[in-house]
Formats: C-alpha cells, structure tokens, sequence
C-alpha cells in the first residue's frame, strides 16, 4: 500500500479523527470545460450533501462544512490537478484532500465515518519507488508516486555518466594499466580493449551505487532497474546498497527514453509487482474464513479479521428494507472495513479476479 495512503487512513480510522463527516469522490479533467463541469458537479453534490446534513444532525451547524467547501470551489489550483481523481474528506475542523490515480463513481457520504474505500482501491496495488534508467555509461533517475513519473534533479557531482564519475580514473582506451586495485581488484601490464571497457563498466557501475547509498530516501523505497538484461546482470553484481532490488525490473534500452516514455514502461513494474502481490493472496485461504456478509459484520466488530478482501462488483447502490432510511451497500462494507482497520487489520478493494479464490467477499480469521 502507498505510504501516502496508509498514513491517511490511519489519520482518518484514529480516535482523534471525529465525525460528522462529508466525503466527495470525483474524477478529475484537465481541459477547460471538464474543469468547470467537475467543479458544478461539486457544487451540486454539496447543496445535496447540506440538505442530508442537516436532516440528519440537527444539533450540529453546515456551516464549518460550507466553509471548506467554498475555499475548494475558490482554489483554482485545487481544479488543475492531472489526477484522474480526488477523494474530498471534510469534518468541522478539519479538510483531507486525496488525489486518486484511479477512476471512480462520482458520489459524496454523509456519515459518522468518512467513506475509505475507493482510498483503499487506489493505493492496492499502488506503488512508490525510484526508477534507474542505467545504460552503459550514464544513468538517470525518476521517482514514481501516485503512478505519476518525475525526473529526478540530480546534483552536478552526480555519477550522471561515465566521465563525470571516473574522471581520471577511465581507462579510456589506455593500453598500458598499472595495478588499478581497489573493489575491482588489480590488473597490471597490457590490456586488451575489451578488458579496459570491462573495467570502466564495472567502476562506473559501482560509483553509481556508491552514490545511490547516499541517496535522500527517508522512506526507504526500493529502487527498480530499466536497464538492458546485461546492464541489470552487471549492476546487480556489484550492488551493494540496500535500496536496489531485482524483485521487479524493466528490460530494455531507456537511452532515448523521455519522461513519457519511463511512465508508460513503469506499467511493467506495476504489473510485476501486483501479480506478485496477487499470488500471496491466494495463500490465505489455508487459514480459516468467513465470506458471509452476516458472518463478517460481528467478526470485523470483535477484532478477529486479518485481512478482508471486498470486490468492486459488490460497490453498487443498495437499499434496505425500509425506504425511508438511508441505505447503500458501499456505506455497510465501508463501517466493516473501519472496524477491521481500527482492530489492526487490513483491507484490500480488488477485481474479483484478483480478489482469493475470486471470492466477491472473503474475511480471513486471526482465529
């Protein structure tokens, strides 16, 4: 799960995040017109949301809530996000804005609870890394969050390529190589061509990971290779800092490779990862489970799920047996999936297809 994400939710699931809350879900445009489109169907869904509000907590005042909303539909650079979407989360005292990289129902809550799920869809399978477009001799860096891809700024000492890193140390088509010791070991007398680039490639290679052990990453994230297969063979040889991971990678040449170019390759990682991630799921339907929704309700509340698993094809309006109450179905799997968050447990909003056994709704047991 993406730390931006489970830092929120464990904002919103903690006992000092209180309610009432009012929670958006919108997608988001970039051109002109979908701008002010997206921004009526805000203002709509707030006079609808004012009217429940007020319906259903009548000792407590709109107005705090009309606040926030006003400075939202007031900020322009609010609307100019290149998000596909945005969860909205408003209490009395407090405004959460969470931008989405997947798309979702247009829909707004009012509730004791703020309305997590599509939080939850959007960080499953939602990785944070840095990419290492390596070639032979010079490398790039990007970070990717959220599924967006940005250059990373390296400084001017940075091992960018090969010359800049070795300086006077390149061989450089040398043919006489005195005792050049250190973490290549020695090579004394004449060396052929090949065995001159060889060293290069490993010294540069190793200046690289020297510099990345450096690297700002107070989150620790792991750092993916787009590099050809002999480049990742070479680099994982003499990888030595704990960021680098050969856990997923993208094999090909990134040396004309523009920004656009690594975001539509970062596909691959993402898929890798996720089909990894996907097979450990499989796994705990060895242990007990319950996939009732009546058998879940109670067992979320006692604290004995783990892991609950809810299916998309189960995020469909519903209604109770009493007309005049409000129901829907997404509000029930939402208040099991608080309790579970709250009990220490974990969620995940998945396709069925992903989902365990391809269980529309599966609870695993601590016991």
């Amino acid at each position: 799960m993406a730390n931006i994400s489970k830092k929120l939710l464990a904002e919103l699931t903690s006992e000092e995040a209180t309610g009432p809350f009012i929670t958006f879900m919108l997608n988001t445009h970039h051109a002109h017109q979908d701008v002010e489109k997206d921004q009526i169907t805000f203002k709509n869904f707030a006079k609808e949301a004012k009217k429940r509000f007020e319906k259903k907590y009548t000792d407590h005042s709109f107005e705090p809530f009309q606040e926030k909303i006003d400075q939202l539909l007031a900020d322009g650079d609010f609307w100019r996000s290149g998000t596909k979407g945005v969860a909205v989360i408003l209490t009395a005292s407090e405004t959460y804005i969470h931008r989405l990289s997947i798309e979702v129902d247009d829909q707004y809550y009012v509730s004791d609870l703020p309305y997590l799920l599509a939080i939850i869809k959007n960080a499953q399978f939602n990785y944070s890394y840095f990419l290492m477009a390596l070639n032979r001799d010079s490398m790039k860096l990007y970070c990717v969050r959220n599924k967006e891809v940005k250059a990373v700024e390296l400084p001017d000492n940075a091992p960018k390529d090969i010359v800049t890193a070795l300086g006077d140390e390149l061989t450089g088509g040398n043919l006489n190589v005195s005792a050049r010791g250190g973490e290549t070991g020695s090579f004394h007398g004449i060396n052929t061509k090949d065995e001159e680039v060889e060293i290069d490639w490993i010294n540069y290679y190793q200046a690289v990971d020297n510099y990345l052990k450096e690297l700002d990453n107070p989150e620790q994230l792991p750092i993916y290779l787009f590099a050809l297969p002999e480049n990742q063979t070479q680099f994982k040889k003499v990888a030595k800092n704990p960021y680098y991971s050969d856990k997923a990678a993208i094999t090909g040449s990134p040396a004309q490779s523009n920004v656009n170019d690594v975001k539509k390759e970062s596909q691959k990682i993402a898929d890798e990862l996720a089909a990894a991630e996907t097979q450990s799921y499989q796994k705990l339907t060895d242990k007990k489970f319950n996939d009732q929704l009546v058998d879940i309700v109670p067992a979320a509340k006692e604290g004995k799920i783990s892991h609950l698993f809810i299916a998309t094809s189960n995020l469909v309006d519903g209604f109770g047996e009493d007309p005049d109450v409000e129901y829907d179905r997404r509000q029930v799997l939402n208040e099991i999936a608080d309790d579970v968050i709250k009990n220490g447990g974990q969620v995940f909003v998945l396709d069925q297809k992903d989902a365990p056994d391809e269980k529309s709704l599966l609870a695993v047991l601590r016991y």
